[in-house]
């Protein structure tokens, strides 16, 4: 197709320099479009394209396939296979297991005490994440593994965790990752390591003259260290620094200027949507000022009562939390309506909470007292997300006389694959649907970059309509 005005200043930034380039790409404005085409015109020789998202490598490979995408000569990858490649040259062997941390933990408990087991227990989701975001943060035990320096100290871990941990869950995080890294030394990883070993423990990673890095925004540290091995070459990267939502996976605050300015790049807009109509980019116009628009239309409505009724077959919910999508969506299926609740993070951990809450038969209104306490010792901590957790469950208690009825109706809802889609505001990013219902849109409080960010990304999912509407607002009629 014929380049608009921005992408032909891009390719021709990228045919006729060598400069390392950034394309900050808004919502909906052809990024994988552009990526395409900035590889058709780059000189002849190997490329790596490296995305977080395994779905968008087979959809390069796939045109790879049928000429429709990137040059043979250029290699898809995801960051996490990347990094297992260079991870498997660098032991003898890998066995991937999604459970390491668990099986770790178990080990680190079995010689202690009865009592010091339980507590550690009652800890293991807090030190599960605290896991997580250690390997994503580049985090190393102190006085651990000499040779090798880390990328961030404990209070900075401390810093980026959902709530502050106490002395135990710090212990059993030291302990844990300390086994983690020797027994990834043996080649025994879970998805974390696929990064975190050879971003920061070393490696020998592959040298292509050109790297293409999408989604720029959602780096993490160890991502960062990882192009520091990689991108001897040129660095092309895309993204939207207005979509840096992941703040809470420990993406990197302002990733995309630090990247800009670590390796001198020259940077370009996208800013014309070929996804969202006129309409709704007038409304997103208080977070990108210059965004702009190919198609005319659209609307963008403040809904002061709906029918819940009317909401149309595929279209999306959206909010910033979960509990008002559960309520909405136990009410459209007792209306007949098909629904499908994205909660493939939320839901494991959401029922794993309400199972530790007693035993099954406990009556609904001890699993509220329970459900109290337990954000009460949550908040004590300081925990952000907290909540909303609390109020998802409170949502499942109220349809249960027991907790295992409660527990019940959380699996039920979580394995539905229906037509309406009910999602977070994190979830739907990348998404797009037809007509969007932006629920409870006062949620976001509009206090800190990700919360804007957050609201953006809302607000720019609509490819026709957008309406905004509050829970209380949505009726019923028969």
């Amino acid at each position: 197709m014929e380049p608009t005005e921005e992408q032909a200043a891009i390719l021709q930034g990228v045919a006729m320099t060598g400069d390392n380039i950034q394309v900050r790409s808004f919502a909906g404005t052809g990024k994988t479009t552009m990526l395409r085409m900035i590889d058709s015109v780059l000189p002849p020789g190997p490329v790596i394209y490296l995305a977080f998202s395994r779905d968008v490598v087979k959809e390069m490979e796939e045109g790879q396939k049928n000429g429709t995408g990137f040059r043979t000569t250029t290699t898809p990858r995801t960051l996490n296979s990347l990094g297992h490649r260079v991870w498997a040259k660098t032991v003898s062997s890998i066995t991937l297991d999604t459970k390491k941390t668990s099986t770790l933990f178990r080990e680190c408990l079995e010689d202690r005490p009865k009592d010091y087991q339980t507590e550690a227990w009652d800890v293991y989701s807090e030190v599960s994440t605290a896991v997580g975001m250690a390997k994503a943060l580049g985090y190393i035990p102190e006085g651990k593994f000499t040779h090798v320096r880390p990328l961030c100290d404990q209070d900075t871990l401390v810093s980026r965790l959902d709530e502050q941990p106490s002395d135990l869950v710090l212990e059993l995080l030291d302990d844990v990752l300390t086994l983690s890294i020797k027994a990834a030394y043996k080649g025994f990883i879970d998805y974390n390591d696929q990064v975190y070993m050879p971003a920061v423990f070393g490696g020998t990673f592959p040298q292509y003259p050109t790297v293409l890095i999408d989604e720029e925004q959602d780096l993490n540290p160890v991502n960062h260290r990882m192009l520091d091995k990689l991108a001897k070459g040129r660095l092309i990267g895309c993204g939207d620094p207005f979509q840096s939502i992941y703040g809470f996976r420990g993406a990197v605050q302002s990733g995309m200027e630090k990247l800009k300015e670590k390796f001198s790049m020259t940077e370009y807009d996208l800013s014309v949507s070929f996804r969202c109509p006129r309409a709704i980019v007038e409304n997103a116009r208080w977070r990108v000022p210059h965004y702009k628009w190919i198609k005319e239309g659209g609307l963008v409505s403040q809904l002061p009562r709906l029918d819940g009724s009317d909401i149309p077959e595929y279209a999306a919910v959206i909010c910033r939390n979960n509990a008002p999508l559960f309520r909405l969506a136990f009410d459209l299926i007792s209306h007949g309506r098909s629904v499908s609740v994205a909660g493939s993070d939320i839901g494991p951990k959401l029922i794993a909470t309400l199972k530790r809450l007693g035993d099954d038969d406990l009556p609904r209104s001890s699993v509220l007292t329970e459900i109290d306490l337990w954000l009460e010792s949550k908040l004590r901590k300081g925990s952000i997300t907290a909540n909303d957790m609390a109020e998802a469950m409170r949502v499942f208690a109220g349809y249960g006389e027991t907790l295992g009825q409660a527990i019940s109706y959380a699996e039920y809802l979580f394995e539905q694959q229906g037509a309406i889609k009910l999602l977070t505001g994190h979830k739907s990013k990348g998404l797009e649907f037809d007509t969007v219902y932006f629920l409870d849109p006062q949620l976001i409080k509009n206090d800190t970059e990700q919360e804007l960010n957050l609201r953006y990304v809302i607000q720019t999912r609509a490819k026709d309509k957008l309406y905004e509407i509050n829970s209380a607002d949505i009726i019923w009629s028969d």
